[in-house]
């Protein structure tokens, strides 16, 4: 197991998982998850000669948990993580790694702080630059609109959300981690009017796909149970906050190496179907790209599903910066 420390970021203070001496490598996680996403990776990532840290995003886990909506958008999120990159490292730029919504957290952290991190990779989900408008106004458009269930509307509202979630935080977790696990069939993640709930036709596998073990989901529904879900549902009510943060750097490009990681039946990593070409697309915006890597019938839940392979990029890719 990792040292497990707590480090104050300045604006909150976070849990972080720390293994190994070196040259910092971050790691952020996404939703609903926890430092412990990271636990195939920060061992070898330690063993190739780095420091291995994974943070709990603040409203997880051992990280505090603020009761502001606007508390989570996405400029105290990347001062979450330069705060704590600062703190392990501060006499040297870090390198950053984040998966689902860590990913737009580690890619806006190297974006709007250049001088912090050295070089940053996303996995599910791609760097898109600066919007054009609230991702709010998209999915209104391509869901809402037409009577479409889309869940980041279903989460806009606070309290039904968290209520549906913590009346079994178990059942929560299963049907939403294997609904866009890359062994779902097809309906998992299912076609709903607007005004469903999240869970409304979900599937419960019975029997889970072996990447996530009985003792992982326990862990998970451990530290659910303990912190809720207000924090990590709020992160989806702030588009309008990160757009108008988000324009100070309209014009700038992510000029630090990169590296993208996803799966084919991972419906985040092509937006829904709104992006044919997630690697092409990114290129306009981050010009040290350095690989893109597309991983055959992997789904969502990318260094979980595909430990193995993703360490193997990773560290491939750390060695070479």
């Amino acid at each position: 197991m990792p040292e497990f420390r707590t480090i104050d970021a300045g604006a909150a203070k976070l849990r972080v998982a720390v293994e190994g001496e070196g040259p910092l490598v971050l790691m952020v996680h996404g939703f609903p998850e926890s430092w412990y996403s990271w636990r195939h990776q920060i061992g070898p990532i330690a063993a190739a000669g780095f420091t291995a840290a994974a943070i709990d995003v603040r409203g997880y886990g051992g990280s505090d948990k603020p009761r502001e909506v606007a508390a989570y958008d996405m400029a105290a999120l990347t001062g979450d993580v330069a705060g704590v990159a600062k703190a392990l490292q501060p006499d040297a730029p870090a390198i950053l790694i984040g998966h689902d919504w860590g990913a737009p957290i580690v890619w806006n952290s190297a974006f709007s702080r250049p001088e912090a991190f050295s070089a940053v990779a996303g996995l599910s989900v791609p760097f898109s630059g600066v919007p054009a408008r609230p991702f709010t106004e998209i999915f209104t458009e391509a869901f809402t609109s037409k009577g479409h269930f889309f869940y980041q509307a279903w989460f806009q509202d606070v309290g039904p959300p968290e209520a549906e979630a913590e009346a079994d935080v178990r059942d929560f977790l299963r049907k939403f981690y294997f609904g866009i696990a890359g062994e779902a069939p097809d309906g998992s993640w299912p076609q709903k009017k607007h005004g469903a709930s999240m869970l409304e036709g979900m599937m419960d596998p019975g029997e889970f796909p072996a990447w996530l073990s009985a003792e992982d989901l326990d862990y998970y529904v451990g530290e659910f149970e303990r912190s809720g879900f207000f924090g990590p549902i709020s992160r989806y009510r702030n588009h309008e906050r990160d757009f108008a943060w988000l324009q100070q750097f309209k014009g700038r490009t992510l000029d630090q190496p990169s590296l993208l990681i996803g799966g084919d039946r991972d419906p985040a990593f092509n937006g829904f179907g709104r992006i044919a070409d997630p690697g092409a697309m990114m290129r306009n915006f981050a010009t040290e790209l350095r690989g893109v890597h597309v991983l055959p019938g992997c789904g969502h839940w990318t260094q979980q599903e595909r430990p193995a392979e993703v360490n193997a990029i990773l560290v491939d890719w750390l060695k070479g910066l």
